[in-house]
């Protein structure tokens, strides 16, 4: 795989909480990828709270402040700011294709830098026509 991908929050959360799904796998070789700068990766200010929050409720705080830490320090992810312009962006992709906000801000996000593929299981982006959906399993 190589490329420009934005990458969403379970691409992240898969390692951290399904240790033996296939898509676990695939999600440790995508970071494995990213950290050898094999593919270039961009993900929102917004994942991080996507990624604690989930951790939080699932395994508890501790872990999700270690997991948060993780994420923000992550070699070679590069963060998107969430800003007006990704937000008044957000609103009207969600307008356009009924996603929900958070998946509008991933898009608006990915658009700002001019990224047309997102590493995702969440089947709401297929079909859309400013992205191309990379699912983790083929």
């Amino acid at each position: 795989m190589k490329g420009t991908f934005y990458i969403d929050s379970n691409v992240f959360l898969y390692p951290v909480l399904y240790n033996d799904l296939k898509e676990s796998e695939s999600a440790r070789d995508i970071l494995t990828q990213i950290e050898k700068k094999n593919i270039k990766a961009y993900t929102s200010t917004l994942t991080w709270d996507e990624v604690s929050y989930v951790v939080e409720r699932t395994l508890g705080k501790t872990d999700a402040i270690e997991v948060g830490k993780k994420f923000i320090n992550f070699p070679f992810l590069r963060f998107i700011p969430v800003d007006e312009v990704i937000l008044r962006r957000s609103q009207v992709i969600r307008e356009k294709y009924n996603l929900k906000p958070r998946d509008s801000i991933h898009l608006s996000c990915a658009m700002e830098r001019n990224i047309s593929e997102i590493i995702t299981d969440d089947v709401d982006f297929e079909g859309i026509m400013e992205i191309k959906r990379v699912p983790l399993t083929q």
